[in-house]
């Protein structure tokens, strides 16, 4: 496992593949350990580095992954069944805003997926979660961007970092959940429901 690990360091920097930072999936690996969480919700599976990783913390994790990227979904799938995960990782080839999930629920949800998109998959997830369950969003400074936009030269980027902004308020100002700010990799949040504190 530990030699699929790097290789996949090694292709996400060759192909230029955001993967989630090491202190950021410290974290979470953590969160998952103390909290023992069993089922999660992945929006943005790459090239599975994160997944395979949430689900080597311990045996009864079962991660359910969405890619809408193509090569990036081949590339998960073949990196899940290297590391005999196939069990218990499942990649879905679609967009995540157009997936349509019944029957299930998590304990964490990790949105890792279109930046601009932050705040629809919240809304679209939140009902997925399990009483006590936990959103977690990653990239929320988006490489010192955030809180910075009036350096940035391009529009395209400028536009991508309000959408974060925009995001990081609606955590703030969302009735319904408590949500807690990391200063940790690239920014974490964990969001609970109110009711679940």
């Amino acid at each position: 496992m530990k030699e699929q690990i790097i290789e996949m360091e090694h292709y996400a920097k060759e192909h230029n593949v955001p993967i989630i930072e090491k202190d950021s999936i410290a974290f979470i690996l953590k969160f998952i350990k103390v909290n023992d969480v069993k089922e999660i919700l992945e929006l943005g599976s790459a090239i599975g580095y994160s997944a395979i990783l949430m689900a080597s913390v311990k045996d009864d994790v079962k991660i359910t992954t969405i890619e809408r990227d193509e090569a990036r979904y081949m590339e998960c799938l073949k990196n899940v069944k290297k590391c005999g995960l196939e069990k218990r990782i499942e990649v879905v080839y679609q967009d995540a805003l157009e997936v349509n999930l019944s029957g299930v629920s998590y304990d964490l949800i990790f949105i890792d997926a279109a930046k601009g998109q932050y705040t629809k998959f919240f809304e679209k997830y939140k009902y997925f979660l399990k009483p006590g369950g936990v959103i977690i969003t990653d990239n929320l400074k988006f490489h010192g961007h955030v809180g910075n936009r009036n350096q940035i030269a391009s529009r395209n980027l400028k536009q991508l970092v309000g959408k974060i902004e925009n995001y990081i308020d609606f955590l703030k100002n969302n009735d319904e959940f408590e949500t807690k700010f990391y200063d940790v990799g690239d920014g974490l949040s964990v969001s609970i429901r109110k009711n679940d504190i």
